[in-house]
């Protein structure tokens, strides 16, 4: 009976994903509940962190960063509390060999594959890290998770890797449009930030996911992120140019900030002493700046709302905007977790708003709206950090509904995103996957490259020779036709270079000669974990048909061919412009 039931199961579960391969509405289907499952869970971490918030400051919903002052100092205990839970979980996780999966990671490294592990650790992680206090958004764990049930939900119904892929992106997506009650923005977050194009197939799906992530939104009574704007604007020429500029400023501070939370990360992990107490530490430094101004707390929400009712005086936001980056860059750098996304909007809100005010100091008066400016800055800033020039613009036309504001918007985005990716190259979640040397300038899948490497590509039947071995014993050895090449070991087997066989045929050669004296390419060396471009850039760089490939320890372990690697690297793009060509 049980052996029944069970092969009834495995029939239904391989005929569905027999059906899923075959049937775009079946697709679309499954896109749309995963965004009811990423809906429900982007709002059951935000009620998690605020409970948090409320427990530690006694503040209600997205309100902490509202704060005039602290009245209770001991309450900003929290940071430190929140510090050393971290540390707490990170002891938990500590037997992990390998670094956590992001979602954007997984969809340019490993097919949409994400461990389901990785996505608990992550989301705990942050909202612990925001529900503290510390200077970091929810926005990663929303999408993480949101990305992270549809990874778990394709890889039970062996989706393919392109199938995969879009299905993680719809579901990261739509988690963030939840959040901000805006399934456009969401839409456009998975296209431009976790699956890296647009294709046909994949609209339909992508846009159900996040229609449904917000209906949920909208079913559990949560309103809609909504930003005051100017009812009535008369945008010029010269509004462009001026916010142009102000997407180059904004382009330029958001390297600098990604800059500095590299250069201060690295300088903190450099400190011995603090291993293992990092959070703790950072936390205890957190404080004194969130006394100095509470708008340097969690993400910002309630600041943006409240600053830009306000309008303060210039002082005090280029006050609370270094105030603000100092809080951000220690959090991340000493351990809390989280993301910049609406950090970054804060942050371009308070630059949009000085650079008004310092326009208007000038000769003609008011030149731009600072209303206006700011939510401009909002776009362009997080355009530099997060990347997404159209999932941003849209995300102010969601959050405002004003068209009026959508050009110099997207003006001002264009020029951002220009200026950071020729001057820069990354996002934020790019920049830090590239300094843990991964290579990816974008969400783009570079797996399947990076799966062609030379541990897979070499031939193990290659032909060793010692390196004190004489011409004569060269040609007893490896009689003349039986291989091209030879590979010159010495006697622990490490590698000094390459010996071509007719070279040792030369009737020139006295044969008493070592043969190490015809080796070439002897610095020209692959790792078995080298990736196919790299191989093919050695390959260049070298003018090699052949170069060895050596273990960490310099020995031997196989020789990989040009021809060969040129060959699979073509093949393999073959196969993945088929199943692009095919999925559209």
């Amino acid at each position: 009976m049980r052996r029944s039931l069970r092969s009834l199961l495995l029939s239904l579960a391989l005929r569905q994903r027999r059906r899923l391969r075959e049937s775009e509405a079946a697709f679309i289907l499954l896109a749309t509940i995963v965004g009811l499952a990423a809906g429900l869970l982007t709002n059951v971490q935000q009620a998690l962190a605020h409970g948090l918030q409320q427990l530690f400051y006694g503040v209600t919903i997205n309100r902490l960063s509202a704060l005039g002052s602290i009245h209770h100092p001991w309450k900003l205990l929290a940071l430190p509390i929140g510090g050393l839970l971290l540390i707490l979980l990170s002891r938990l996780v500590r037997r992990r060999s390998r670094p956590l999966v992001d979602v954007v990671e997984a969809n340019a490294l490993h097919g949409g594959r994400i461990p389901p592990a990785d996505n608990l650790v992550i989301a705990a992680q942050t909202i612990i890290s925001n529900g503290a206090g510390a200077s970091v958004g929810l926005e990663a764990a929303y999408a993480q998770v949101g990305g992270g049930v549809a990874s778990m939900l394709g890889q039970w119904l062996k989706l393919r890797r392109g199938d995969l892929r879009t299905l993680v992106g719809a579901g990261a997506g739509a988690a963030v449009g939840a959040a901000f009650g805006a399934p456009l923005t969401g839409a456009f977050y998975a296209f431009e930030i976790v699956i890296g194009n647009y294709t046909p197939a994949a609209i339909a799906p992508v846009m159900g996911a996040a229609l449904a992530a917000a209906f949920v939104t909208r079913a559990l009574g949560v309103e809609p992120y909504l930003l005051v704007s100017s009812a009535e604007r008369t945008v010029t020429s010269v509004d462009y140019l001026l916010f142009a500029l102000l997407g180059l400023l904004c382009a330029g501070l958001g390297i600098l900030v990604m800059r500095l939370v590299t250069s201060t990360e690295r300088r903190v992990q450099g400190w011995k002493i603090l291993d293992g107490w990092r959070p703790l530490v950072g936390g205890l430094i957190l404080m004194p700046i969130a006394l100095m101004s509470p708008q340097s707390l969690s993400a910002g929400h309630g600041a943006l709302h409240l600053n830009l009712l306000l309008h303060p005086a210039t002082t005090f936001l280029v006050v609370v905007l270094v105030l603000k980056i100092a809080a951000s860059v220690i959090s991340l750098s000493f351990g809390f977790r989280g993301g910049l996304f609406f950090a970054s909007l804060f942050l371009g809100s308070l630059v949009g708003q000085i650079y008004a005010q310092l326009l208007a100091l000038g000769p003609l008066g008011p030149m731009v709206d600072v209303t206006d400016a700011a939510l401009v800055g909002m776009a362009a800033l997080s355009v530099a950090i997060v990347g997404g020039p159209m999932t941003l613009s849209i995300l102010v036309l969601e959050t405002t509904r004003d068209f009026g504001l959508m050009g110099v918007v997207l003006t001002a985005s264009l020029v951002s995103s220009a200026f950071t990716r020729e001057m820069f190259g990354y996002s934020f979640s790019t920049w830090r996957l590239h300094l843990r040397g991964a290579g990816v300038r974008g969400p783009r899948d570079v797996g399947w490259a990076l799966d062609l490497n030379a541990g897979r590509l070499m031939r193990r039947d290659w032909v060793p020779v010692q390196a004190d071995m004489t011409i004569a014993e060269f040609r007893m050895r490896i009689p003349l036709g039986s291989t091209s090449r030879a590979v010159m070991v010495d006697a622990d087997g490490h590698y000094g270079g390459i010996v071509p066989t007719a070279a040792a045929y030369r009737s020139d050669l006295d044969q008493a000669t070592r043969i190490d004296a015809l080796a070439t390419l002897g610095d020209a060396t692959l790792q078995p974990t080298s990736g196919i471009e790299a191989i093919l850039d050695r390959f260049d760089a070298a003018g090699a048909d052949e170069l060895a490939v050596v273990d960490p320890e310099g020995r031997v372990v196989g020789v990989v061919t040009e021809r060969y690697a040129r060959r699979r690297y073509l093949e393999e793009a073959e196969t993945v412009r088929r199943e692009a060509f095919r999925e559209d």
